[in-house]
């Protein structure tokens, strides 16, 4: 059984987050922009640091690397 790992459910989540952000965004709430921007600041400064607190989640939650 092929399991996702970590990074993979990190890209599924991260983009789940943003498409559904952007779509309540558009149709509820303009505020809900500013989650879209929550998600993208964090991957941008996980991109410098190699942290994300998403990984953590993910790797206490028993995914595998």
């Amino acid at each position: 059984m092929n399991r996702f790992g970590v990074n993979t459910w990190l890209r599924l989540i991260a983009g789940f987050f943003i498409l559904l952000s952007v779509l309540l965004g558009y149709t509820v709430d303009t505020r809900f922009y500013l989650f879209t921007a929550f998600v993208g600041l964090n991957l941008f400064q996980s991109a410098f640091t190699g942290w994300c607190p998403m990984m953590t989640l993910l790797r206490r939650m028993g995914v595998p690397a």
